[in-house]
């Protein structure tokens, strides 16, 4: 993977039970749980492989925003890219964190008010 490319998917739910069953039968997946701060992240998986995330949908949303799909976009420094974000015309929606195992990550919207996420992976050996 390499900067400027969609890398990860995820589906904000109310209903995380029912989207697992749907995707299960829809798509062919299954799931592996690890703890986060809404209960647990669900990875997606298929073949083994990941292939997306599912999670309750954050509390501090505001009530009118409904269930979505939400994509990060690779970066090579999220830090940096904040900066540009702004002088671009976009808006840091949150500043940038680091998810162990994972990467660095930072949610902003785009100079139309799209929401998306940037993140910096780890470098995998």
């Amino acid at each position: 993977m390499r900067p400027g490319i969609f890398v990860w998917n995820e589906l904000l739910t109310p209903d995380v039970e029912a989207a697992k069953q749907f995707y299960a039968t829809l798509a062919g997946w299954s799931f592996r749980g690890t703890p986060c701060a809404e209960g647990t992240y669900w990875v997606a998986e298929l073949e083994g492989k990941p292939v997306a995330g599912i999670m309750t949908m954050p509390r501090d949303l505001p009530p009118h925003v409904p269930p979505h799909w939400f994509q990060y976009l690779q970066v090579d420094d999220v830090d940096a890219s904040l900066e540009q974000v702004t002088q671009s015309g976009g808006t840091i929606l949150r500043p940038p964190f680091d998810v162990p195992d994972v990467g660095r990550i930072g949610f902003i919207t785009d100079s139309t008010g799209a929401a998306l996420g940037l993140m910096a992976p780890l470098a995998r050996p």
